[in-house]
């Protein structure tokens, strides 16, 4: 199985279309979001195209494909607009040998971590820059960055997961930077 996995769309129509292009360009089985879906919260600017109404619309056209977790931007009032769950504050992820816990990363993060045995993933959004980090005793974390409103120099970007391997891309779809995982 292929995932597609995004992080902080944050209600720009214009990045949630690339994203789905993209999302279809690499032929993933499922899509992934890593929470704040439609608004912007108060610590960001507007991001580019912010119509989170055309946002959900075209999100919902995907809901048997979408796996999702709250971030610290979602609602009820976002849930009853989507038509896939969002309010989940993480997901466990078996993968290869590898288990992976997906949450926003407000709450759960590298400084402040789920409990993980080794060989396992953090994988979280919320901070709009990508990661690929050790952080000692056989554990990684991982960050997609942000579909909208990148920081820290980064671009608009996802990942993919297949077979053992973690690729980050910008939505064009160059390649950023890959981690090929051993798989037990």
């Amino acid at each position: 199985m292929k995932l597609f996995i995004a992080s902080d769309i944050h209600g720009s129509a214009a990045c949630t279309r690339l994203m789905l292009e993209a999302f279809e360009r690499e032929q993933a089985d499922k899509m992934l979001l890593l929470g704040d879906i439609l608004y912007h919260g108060p610590r960001n600017d507007l991001p580019e195209l912010y119509e989170p109404k055309k946002a959900f619309e075209l999100l919902n056209g995907y809901k048997d494909r979408i796996l999702c977790v709250r971030g610290n931007c979602d609602s009820e009032v976002d849930q009853m607009v989507l038509a896939f769950p969002i309010m989940a504050e993480y997901a466990l992820i078996e993968a290869d040998g590898h288990s992976i816990f997906a949450t926003h990363g407000h709450h759960f993060n590298k400084h402040k971590l789920p409990p993980l045995g080794l060989g396992n993933i953090l994988l979280h959004g919320h901070t709009h820059i990508p990661a690929w980090e050790d952080l000692g005793n056989g554990l990684l974390y991982l960050n997609p960055g942000s579909v909208s409103i990148p920081k820290g120099g980064s671009s608009r970007g996802y990942m993919t997961y297949e077979q053992g391997k973690f690729t980050w891309k910008n939505l064009d779809g160059d390649t950023i930077h890959e981690l090929v995982l051993y798989c037990q």
